[in-house]
């Protein structure tokens, strides 16, 4: 687990230009990517380009998503230390990594079976732990844990998962990327009551789909 004062320093300058550049002002997000060692959820040839505001290929033709759109839906989930979090899409376990250093309690499912393997791998590598680590599909959600405080989607839905949002709480917020490949939104849908949900609208983005079922 190599992270050495090169990797600490390039992590610092992200964090500024997230603050700076990106407008991110929540302090629990940008200590926590401060802390987590990007590097390490990335293939070594990517190594000197982890701390770029872009995204990399991973296992099973998915990516890491750029650090400004971790940051981005990690600040619109308002994550509270000791929420339970609903994290669909671990893929390389850095998002996931990320809440953790928030201090929720992070629920989380992938469909891949390469990436779920290698999410639980690294993040036990670096001594974190979820609370429930699931190969699954994420349409379903985990029921059994439900009710949620937060839950975040890392791949762009065509469509909203309703079974999603009933297992939120009242009060709860969900940040989820919809709409076709090429022309996604991210969203915050909140929770009013338990028939009622509010809408926001927060741009323009492109994520990897989301699939339903699992992925051996």
């Amino acid at each position: 687990m190599h992270d050495s004062f090169v990797h600490k320093g390039k992590r610092k300058n992200l964090v500024e230009y997230l603050r700076y550049k990106m407008g991110i002002s929540d302090e629990n997000v940008l200590s926590a990517i401060n802390e987590v060692p990007r590097h390490l959820f990335i293939e070594s040839i990517f190594e000197d380009y982890a701390y770029e505001d872009r995204a990399f290929p991973i296992l099973a033709h998915q990516t890491i998503s750029h650090p400004s759109t971790v940051a981005e839906q990690s600040e619109l989930l308002q994550v509270k230390p000791g929420e339970k979090v609903l994290e669909i899409g671990t893929g390389c376990g850095y998002q996931t990594a990320v809440l953790l250093a928030m201090k929720a309690l992070v629920y989380t499912v992938e469909r891949q079976k390469d990436l779920f393997d290698f999410s639980k791998k690294k993040l036990r590598e670096m001594h974190l732990y979820p609370k429930f680590q699931s190969f699954g599909d994420g349409f379903a959600g985990l029921p059994t844990f439900a009710p949620f405080d937060k839950i975040i989607v890392t791949c762009g839905a065509a469509v909203l998962p309703t079974e999603l949002l009933k297992q939120l709480k009242v009060g709860g917020k969900m940040v989820i990327p919809l709409g076709p490949t090429d022309q996604q939104v991210l969203y915050r849908f909140t929770k009013i009551s338990p028939t009622e949900i509010e809408k926001e609208e927060f741009g323009a983005y492109k994520f990897v789909p989301m699939l339903n079922n699992t992925n051996q």
